[in-house]
């Protein structure tokens, strides 16, 4: 029996130009998010006949009328099928690729089972990135040791990809199943954070399989990555990320349904703390939701390293819950 691939997980993992490099395709001249040439599948010697768009991931010649993907490329130049050629670039460019998708699990014995709307629901990749450096020196400084990396999947991926040369973070549903990587520049490069076009953070929480897999009933809501993965590193597993500094409709139901109470950590800055008064509205009415204090210009991740009494696991025990939170409002760490 073939071995299943996943066409659109390949084009999505390899671009245009990473292709177009492998085969060495001489004078290709960049204009904005475009390059332009000679047609390597033709040969022609009409330096403006090949256009290929590096936002849409598509090429098109004007003189032989060849156009299509990344999957149409190397199909043309290989002279091969569609599906051969996805197999070469998987073996190219190192994407390793999954079984075929089975139905999801639920999160558990006893846990609700948060349906996900056809129209709301990122589709799981079936592949993985391999080569990722979890020992990166940007790691380091960002206060995140190998170990944490290696357990989230993330480090510098600098083989020939969408992501090359950024720090990869892998993004997964509450299934635990890869949805995507975000990557990270390192060069002061634009967009600062890369995503896959067609992915929606609106409806994913990072980390949310981590939170939702623990028996706590509270959770902390941070705003970015690197926060969620230092405050998991300090000892707190049921945390998660917006990915941003707002909450979508489809993230609200989520930790309204499966946590009895909120910790919003939110960033020190001026959109941090605005963020966190709606969010904390909108949550209010239906979970327990506390404020807690960032420092002005901090990360919420600050709090969790450098507070000896940040402890919201006391409210996953019965007994103590009135005495830690008692204790994290004298701290001056929560608003009551």
């Amino acid at each position: 029996m073939d071995e299943w691939v996943d066409f659109s997980a390949v084009k999505g993992a390899v671009s245009l130009e990473v292709v177009l490099r492998h085969y060495q395709v001489p004078g290709l001249r960049r204009r904005r998010d475009q390059l332009e040439g000679c047609c390597p599948i033709h040969r022609g010697e009409r330096d403006d006949s090949f256009r290929a768009s590096l936002s849409k991931n598509v090429f098109h010649c004007f003189a032989c009328q060849a156009h299509g993907n990344v999957l149409d490329l190397v199909a043309a130049m290989e002279k091969c099928s569609i599906r051969e050629a996805a197999c070469r670039l998987q073996q190219w460019f190192g994407i390793a690729v999954s079984s075929a998708p089975a139905r999801p699990e639920p999160w558990g014995a006893g846990k609700p089972e948060l349906v996900r709307e056809n129209k709301g629901c990122n589709p799981p990749l079936h592949f993985a990135l391999t080569g990722v450096d979890h020992a990166h020196p940007y790691l380091q400084q960002r206060g995140i040791d190998r170990a944490t990396a290696a357990e989230f999947g993330m480090g510098f991926y600098g083989e020939p990809g969408l992501m090359s040369g950024r720090i990869v973070i892998p993004i997964r549903n509450p299934s635990s199943e890869i949805v995507a990587y975000a990557g990270r520049a390192l060069d002061g490069r634009s967009p600062k954070y890369k995503l896959p076009a067609g992915f929606r953070k609106a409806w994913e929480l990072f980390n949310i399989q981590r939170a939702a897999a623990t028996s706590s009933q509270t959770v902390i809501v941070v705003e970015g990555y690197f926060d969620c993965v230092r405050v998991h590193q300090a000892g707190f597993p049921f945390v998660v990320a917006l990915m941003g500094s707002s909450l979508s409709a489809s993230q609200e139901r989520v930790l309204a349904e499966r946590f009895e109470r909120v910790f919003l950590m939110l960033d020190g800055d001026a959109a941090g703390r605005a963020a966190s008064r709606v969010i904390s509205t909108r949550l209010s009415e239906k979970c327990s939701v506390a404020l807690v204090n960032v420092p002005e210009g901090a990360a919420g991740s600050a709090v969790a390293h450098g507070h000896p009494r940040f402890d919201p696991r006391g409210d996953t025990r019965k007994s103590n819950r009135q005495r830690r939170i008692a204790d994290l409002q004298r701290a001056g760490l929560i608003c009551s």
